[in-house]
């Protein structure tokens, strides 16, 4: 640095010698005796600089000849692996520590969150009453990579009824034929709201579409293989998701022998509209075979569900006030197709919700539902709600909602909903 700084004067020097006249000969001669001082400080400091570098790289040459450590130094830690296990280059029998100690430790430490979603009620609901107050959840999730070709995500949902693997895979970014794999248990890419955890809703529920037709909280998820692929084209960004499930999913789809799997097809195209705005698109297939047919754990018939389901999705957020403003509306519509002894039962659903940001902690949102009954359509629900969330920060979440349901039995809800979040640990994003 500093033989650049004494080259750096020493061509200053130069140029203003040769665009400056001296004043008289005693100025021009005390000046070339400022170079010449210059060019011999700048010829030592160039010396010095070889002869370390020299050095340096003898030091280095001897040390791989003899295969060790620099004197003094103590051996490159490593942490044992179990004789037969593979570790990052392969099977080996021990793994090295790199970036010391504090990295070292977690080679085999994932990351770990908790978060706890609290939800209070209070109002009249006698079709679908919910407790005054519960911990409706708690995930912990433990999320780590597991070797340069693959990733692993677990989360673990503990709620009063008992303990869940919500979500459960591995995933492979780099299978050839650019595709993206998942293997393990997985809520299906249906649409937008089956793949969202509790704790990522924008409501504190959700929508009627979601709990008539789409099996509600647990929605389309089941052990199975997903592979996405992106559709190369020069306007927009295109992907296409091919899903295969054991074909178990609540109430919605149930597998009785092994061939009667469950299939999930997802095409979604994204484009951004202007710098503050974009637009998300998508439809959605879903089929595999029902409980009609069940009749006292007897399987006495073969009766099978289809889904069709359309998403959108349009964000603003303007960048000079990004985090003080912003406009997010959701829709879905979804097709239900159920066999049963009656004949095919035909049902349709949908909600269109808004969430805006006013302060840069504050929101507020309405949402509209209808939805009739997947094993009887003339049965239809209705719904509004409106609500207010406030954010602490972002680890912590305060929300309420009023909410009011026309039931098809007849009778009408009207509630209060509020909702506590919090979470510790670093928890990985999510889908976008």
């Amino acid at each position: 640095m500093r033989a650049q700084v004494i080259g750096a004067s020493l061509v200053a020097v130069v140029v203003l010698g040769l665009v400056a006249t001296p004043a008289s000969a005693q100025e021009a001669q005390a000046i070339r005796q400022d170079i010449d001082q210059l060019k011999r400080d700048f010829d030592t400091l160039k010396q010095q600089y070889d002869a370390r570098l020299a050095a340096l790289e003898a030091r280095l040459a001897a040390i791989q000849a003899e295969g060790g450590q620099p004197s003094g130094q103590q051996p490159t830690p490593t942490a044992e692996v179990p004789p037969g296990a593979a570790g990052a280059g392969g099977p080996t029998g021990s793994l090295p520590v790199y970036g010391g100690a504090a990295l070292g430790s977690k080679v085999f430490n994932p990351d770990i969150a908790v978060i706890g979603n609290f939800l209070g009620a209070s109002g009249r609901n006698t079709v679908n009453p919910n407790p005054a107050l519960r911990m409706q959840e708690s995930e912990a999730s433990f999320q780590a990579i597991v070797d340069p070709f693959a990733r692993a995500d677990f989360f673990v949902a503990f709620g009063e009824e008992g303990v869940e693997l919500e979500e459960g895979f591995v995933t492979f970014p780099t299978v050839p034929g650019g595709l993206l794999m998942k293997v393990g248990k997985l809520r299906a890419d249906f649409g937008k709201v089956n793949g969202l955890h509790n704790h990522l809703l924008p409501w504190t529920d959700r929508p009627l579409v979601t709990n008539n037709l789409v099996a509600g909280d647990e929605g389309v998820s089941d052990a199975g293989i997903s592979v996405a692929r992106l559709i190369p084209n020069p306007w927009i960004f295109l992907e296409a998701t091919g899903q295969v499930f054991r074909g178990d999913s609540s109430s919605l789809f149930q597998s009785n022998e092994r061939g009667d799997l469950g299939y999930v097809g997802h095409v979604r195209g994204y484009q951004d509209i202007t710098e503050g705005s974009n637009i998300d698109l998508g439809v959605s297939y879903a089929r595999g075979h029902n409980d009609a047919g069940i009749v006292s754990g007897v399987d006495v018939g073969r009766f099978r569900t289809t889904l069709y389901g359309a998403d959108a999705t349009f964000r603003w957020r303007p960048l000079r006030r990004s985090i003080y403003r912003s406009f997010v509306v959701r829709s879905e519509l979804v097709w239900s197709q159920r066999d049963q002894f009656t004949g095919l039962e035909r049902a349709m659903g949908w909600y269109v919700s808004g969430n805006y940001q006013f302060a840069r902690r504050w929101f507020t949102g309405a949402r509209i539902d209808r939805s009739g009954q997947a094993a009887d359509r003339s049965m239809v629900d209705e719904g509004q709600s409106v609500m207010l969330t406030f954010w602490p920060s972002e680890f912590s979440q305060i929300r309420g909602q009023y909410r009011r349901t026309n039931y098809a039995a007849g009778s009408t809800a009207n509630e209060f909903l509020f909702q506590f979040q919090f979470s510790i640990g670093a928890h990985g994003a999510h889908p976008f």
